[in-house]
């Protein structure tokens, strides 16, 4: 099977159903999205304060692929059958955050991003998280979405948060709180 299939180059891309639309539309921008965040969650994983995190990670690249697949198929025409996410996948997330919240200091502060490089390569998987989130918010004010893509993207970006904080933790990295000037 070649890559290319030179069916884009005048700027369209097909959706799981047959219709073709232009590579600049809302629904294209959303799952590019959360295909941007699929590869830093990968970026995540290539860390090595979170090799006890691979297999949690892999789970989540592998919800994010059954998301791209949701966000790229058009409900009503869908030749072939797609994975759904289930309130399990949301529930696992919520479990993740609630393990690594116990391992943390109470927060009194904001947190501003950085401190280590692993922990700014979370932050910013957390700021696109928030980004395909919108998206699909939007998308999902013209046309249909599973209400599960947005709520496991709302939970996702808090598990990325909290993800952040265990891993300056983990690697003596203190937090800088947000003080804002008076």
């Amino acid at each position: 099977m070649k890559i290319y299939t030179k069916t884009g180059d005048k700027g369209t891309t097909g959706l799981l159903g047959g219709s073709r639309v232009s590579k600049g539309h809302l629904r294209i921008e959303t799952y590019g999205t959360v295909d941007e965040l699929n590869s830093y969650i990968g970026l995540l994983r290539d860390q090595e304060v979170l090799v006890l995190k691979s297999e949690e990670l892999i789970e989540i690249q592998n919800n994010l692929f059954v998301i791209g697949s949701s966000l790229a198929s058009e409900a009503t025409k869908a030749k072939v059958n797609i994975p759904k996410l289930n309130e399990y996948s949301v529930s696992e997330l919520e479990r993740a955050i609630d393990s690594m919240d116990e391992e943390l200091p109470v927060m009194k502060h904001f947190v501003l991003p950085g401190g280590n490089h692993s922990v700014s390569f979370c932050h910013i998987a957390r700021c696109v998280c928030r980004r395909a989130e919108r998206l699909v918010v939007t998308l999902s004010e013209s046309d249909t979405v599973d209400v599960l893509v947005i709520k496991y993207l709302n939970r996702l970006s808090d598990y990325l948060f909290t993800l952040s904080r265990w891993m300056a933790k983990r690697l003596g990295v203190e937090e800088t709180p947000w003080m804002p000037s008076k």
